[in-house]
């Protein structure tokens, strides 16, 4: 069987001017339907053009070939020894080449350039920018890409608690959190509760692995680890200090979301880094602010 979007062994079972055609038959098949064309039998089964551009030299009847299967230009199967970015059901980052009425068109090793409609789009996209992407075959049998990759992506990394790691950000929903793409392969999240401001799809990022769960996904933060981060958010807030004249108009007895959308940091890390300052003696704490020594 001839698969659409994915690589395959196929065999050569007739030579043409233009190129050969390739089917699902062994070697011996292919030599004996050859010698059934020349006894005027008709042909059965399937095949695929491989153009003469692309079919080796001296290629003949009963060889192997090793061929990914698109559709050209005429909506027509065909057949390219050259490799992809991705088959079926896998993953990869593509370019946005132009974005038309119906999706966005996205640049690969093809000259058939893909198409992600716009109800497969997670955000807004621009010529030139990258997206990653998963291939699948749409309702009308064509190639198609989105970037809803989640459930493409794998679960069998070897990342552990504690481990850095590089993903990029594929999709945000306020109800669960960022999720992201390890490697550009594996699945992952930064769970709402973690502080991730102004972070966008398409954005990369490199967080740490808070935990890894029973069934593989990873769970991230872009912050380090809290008697490291506490360091890093005094500094925040010293700064902030700075900018304010040397005071700001709120404590660590604030709300939780004045503190997240003010410093970007939760309520207890926000009293973490004051603590660590007021030790130092380097602010004093006041009833509605703190100012800096």
């Amino acid at each position: 069987m001839i698969e659409l979007g994915k690589r395959q062994e196929l065999t050569i079972v007739k030579k043409v001017t233009f190129g050969v055609y390739l089917a699902d038959v062994t070697g011996e098949e292919a030599v004996c339907a050859a010698e059934s064309a020349v006894r005027g039998a008709k042909d059965s089964e399937e095949r695929v053009l491989l153009p003469g551009k692309e079919a080796p030299e001296n290629a003949e009847i009963g060889d192997a070939l090793d061929v990914f299967i698109y559709r050209d230009s005429e909506d027509r199967l065909i057949a390219t020894t050259r490799q992809t970015e991705l088959t079926v059901g896998e993953t990869a980052v593509l370019t946005v080449k132009e974005v038309g009425n119906i999706g966005a068109f996205l640049g690969w090793s093809l000259e058939k350039d893909l198409l992600l409609p716009f109800k497969e789009q997670t955000g807004s996209l621009r010529p030139g920018e990258e997206c990653l992407v998963a291939l699948y075959i749409d309702k009308s049998d064509r190639l198609c890409t989105t970037m809803k990759v989640y459930p493409y992506l794998q679960t069998d990394s070897a990342y552990k608690k504690d481990d850095r790691v590089e993903g990029r950000v594929y999709e945000a929903i306020d109800k669960f959190g960022i999720f992201v793409a390890v490697d550009d392969r594996y699945s992952a999240m930064i769970p709402k509760k973690e502080p991730a401001a102004g972070i966008r799809v398409g954005d990369k990022v490199s967080a740490r692995v808070t935990e890894v769960l029973e069934d593989g996904k990873l769970c991230l933060s872009l912050r380090e680890k809290a008697y490291i981060q506490m360091g890093k958010d005094a500094e925040i807030v010293m700064k902030m200090l700075e900018e304010g004249g040397g005071s700001i108009p709120f404590n660590d007895k604030a709300d939780a979301e004045l503190i997240r959308s003010k410093t970007g940091m939760s309520k207890n890390e926000f009293k973490r880094a004051v603590g660590n300052l007021y030790k130092q003696r380097l602010i004093v704490i006041e009833p509605d602010g703190i100012k800096k020594v």
